[in-house]
């Protein structure tokens, strides 16, 4: 559910997937006595305190769809948890980042699960990550090449079965990009830590548990 009559305006990629929409305003009475959701996307691209209102509404209403809040970036430092969404998603996202989104929300094992590696922490549920317990600042796409490379440590992937898994079929950059996003995750990771995404020549990448080889 979305809280304009005009989607597309708000978050253009949605109309490229198969999903049913239904439209409704920034109004809590109207979503509150609508029929319950898969997911509740409410519009905070303009109206951040009636965004910030609602969500608050209904997280406390007995309500238990997800709720997934769409943003401008000039939005990102009003959001704080003490809203009640479960996650946010920029308006500009493309369409196979929204869909990972859309299905994290929508997902109770992802919502609860952390996955870690030595000092490295990923809370899929707030998409936070974090070294020693000091956060990281990551993109969207570096988090979710982490979070993968976290899930099957040990395990080589090469840049064509990354950019598959983590970029998806509807991407069509070259492989170069795997090698640029894993250069970025190990500066922000920093000198101790960068060695657990390890390089095996002319092959890819892995994840090398700290203290291991």
């Amino acid at each position: 559910m979305t809280t304009r009559s005009d989607t597309e305006s708000v978050l253009p990629s949605l109309a490229l997937l198969p999903h049913q929409v239904a439209l409704a305003p920034l109004d809590a009475a109207v979503l509150l006595h609508a029929q319950l959701p898969d997911v509740i996307l409410v519009d905070a691209t303009t109206a951040l305190t009636a965004a910030r209102a609602l969500t608050r509404v209904i997280g406390t209403s007995g309500k238990h769809a997800p709720i997934l809040l769409v943003s401008g970036e000039g939005g990102l430092p009003a959001l704080s948890t003490d809203w009640g969404f479960d996650d946010f998603v920029l308006a500009s996202a493309g369409p196979a980042e929204l869909e990972a989104r859309l299905r994290l929300v929508t997902s109770p094992v992802g919502r609860d699960e952390v996955i870690s590696a030595g000092s490295v922490t990923i809370d899929e549920a707030s998409y936070a990550a974090a070294v020693n317990g000091q956060p990281l600042d990551l993109t969207y796409t570096e988090f979710e090449l982490l979070k993968y490379l976290l899930q099957h440590p040990g395990r080589v992937f090469s840049r064509e079965q990354l950019l598959a898994d983590v970029w998806g079929y509807d991407y069509f950059g070259g492989t170069r990009t795997v090698d640029v996003h894993v250069r970025r995750l190990r500066a922000k990771l920093g000198p101790e830590h960068e060695g657990i995404i390890g390089t095996v020549r002319n092959v890819g990448y892995r994840l090398v548990p700290e203290g291991g080889n």
